[in-house]
Parts: C-alpha cells; structure tokens; sequence
C-alpha cells in the first residue's frame, strides 16, 4: 500500500495498523512525490488523504488516472470530512472507497484487503492467457521492453526465442480443438518447468510462444531451448486406440546484436522462419 498524508503521525498510525496485519506500504507526505512513489514501490493500492497541502485527493488521482499503468490501481480515500455529497464527488472522479477519520483499524484493514484481492486478480486476468497462464501477447511485449531497458542499464546480454508448434493446424483438424490445446498447454507446461525463474514466457498467439531469457547469449538460448525442444517431441497424447507426438520450431535473436523490442522479435521471427523451412522441428540462432 501507498500511503499519501501529509501529517506524518496519521502516516505512522496507519502504517503501524496495516503492518500488523502483514501488509506491506511505503508512506509519501508531498502529492508531488505520489508518482515517483508509485514507480519505485508499484503498490497494490494507494491510500490517499482528501485534503493536503496546495492538493486534495481527488487531484492527486487525476494526475495518477493520466498514466496508463496507474488507471486501474484502487485508491481509497482517507478525510476527517463526513460530507457524503464530497465522498460521492470523490469517488466518481476516481477513487475506490471513502474511510472517515479517526478509521477503525479493523474495518480499514478489510477494505484494503478486499480491494487488494480484487485488484491482482483483475491484473492477472489482463495480463495472463487464460488457456496456460503465460504472459499474454501485450504483457509479453511490455515486459521484454522493460528487460531490454535492463539489459541497457547493466550492459548484459539478454535473447529472445520465438517458438511455433509444428503442423499444428493438422493437430487441430485430425484430433479436435479439444486435443490441440491440450499440445498447447503442455508447452507452455514444460517451458514453465524447465525455464530458469528469471526466465520470461508468454503466449503470443495462437500455437506461437515468446520467450525471454535474460543475461543468456544466444549460444546458451540455444542449449536451453534445444533441450527443451527434444523434451516436448517425448510427449505422447492419447487418442482413441492411438497416440500422436508434436514438434516445435524455434528461432532466436540477441540483444545488444539488436537493439530494441521490436527488432529482437523482428530477428527471432525470421529465424523461427529459417527453421520452419529448415525441416521444423529445430531451433535456429541469429547472433
């Protein structure tokens, strides 16, 4: 939790109320500071006081609502000022829920933990794939830009892999939809266990997967991969009175060799292309 007060008695009372029941917060007492305060701690919710200095509340979440990956984070209001027409006003223009002052502790550890609890599983559902629980297309994206921007500050390696399962139509249309995501979660399964947990997977679309592997060059993407790789063609999928196996392709680009989001997924793409009519079922490198 973000906690924005200016009385910095009130800001250690709340602190002291939200840790004893195991939450977390970061406390700021200038609004001006909320936004370097919501970068650097990236809270769950935001705990905001009607009435500061210079600012109210309801215009600190304004200038919050402006930043995109800000616009869902719940804000609850915190005021001295039992006016239900100012407490609807607040919450129409942004925020949460309205908590009068002097709270009671237990009730404003409910709230705040209801919200939380909302708030991560909204999160996660915009940002994972329902079918495996990977990254979803857009999250992925973001979150390979944010480890190139990493990579830049360390001056380290870091690949990108672009995976497709092979003849993965001929799944679907010889063994159903059904079986054919069931292929799919079974990737994403194995690439889950066998990937390191700074390790990054995402479902990019349809039967193709975005893989982030920070400080590997592409030498080491390649063994990581290629094992991997020979791993999923020993599943055996029960159909009927048979059994069939799947293959995928992968291909793999480096950075600082390129050097953004979109020209290491540009690379891996073409290199995932080079092994597709390289035979499939082979992982390809660009360095």
């Amino acid at each position: 939790v973000l906690v924005v007060e200016d009385s910095l008695t009130a800001s250690k009372s709340i602190q002291r109320t939200l840790k004893q029941n195991g939450i977390e917060s970061f406390a700021v007492t200038k609004p001006s500071d909320v936004l370097t305060g919501l970068r650097s701690f990236q809270p769950d919710l935001i705990l905001m006081d009607m009435y500061m200095p210079d600012c109210t509340g309801v215009q600190a979440t304004r200038v919050i609502r402006q930043h995109a990956e800000f616009l869902s984070t719940p804000v609850i209001y915190l005021s001295g000022d039992g006016d239900i027409a100012l407490q609807v006003d607040a919450l129409r223009l942004g925020g949460e829920h309205f908590l009068t002052k002097p709270f009671n502790p237990v009730f404003l550890n409910a709230v705040v933990k209801s919200k939380i609890e909302r708030y991560r599983a909204l999160r996660r559902s915009m940002q994972h794939d329902s079918l495996t629980g990977l990254l979803n297309h857009g999250t992925s994206k973001e979150r390979l830009a944010t480890a190139v921007n990493l990579a830049s500050t360390k001056d380290s390696q870091l690949s990108v892999a672009m995976i497709d399962i092979d003849h993965f139509k001929k799944v679907n249309d010889k063994y159903g939809h059904p079986m054919g995501d069931r292929v799919i979660r079974s990737l994403a399964w194995l690439l889950r266990q066998r990937l390191r947990k700074t390790d990054l997977v995402g479902r990019y679309g349809g039967e193709e997967f975005l893989v982030i592997l920070p400080g590997s060059d592409a030498d080491q993407a390649f063994e990581i991969l290629d094992r991997i790789r020979r791993d999923f063609n020993l599943i055996k999928y029960a159909f009927e009175d048979t059994w069939f196996d799947a293959t995928f392709s992968a291909g793999v680009s480096q950075f600082p060799s390129k050097a953004n989001t979109e020209a290491l997924i540009k690379d891996a793409d073409e290199a995932l292309y080079d092994a597709k009519h390289g035979g499939r079922n082979c992982v390809i490198t660009h360095r």
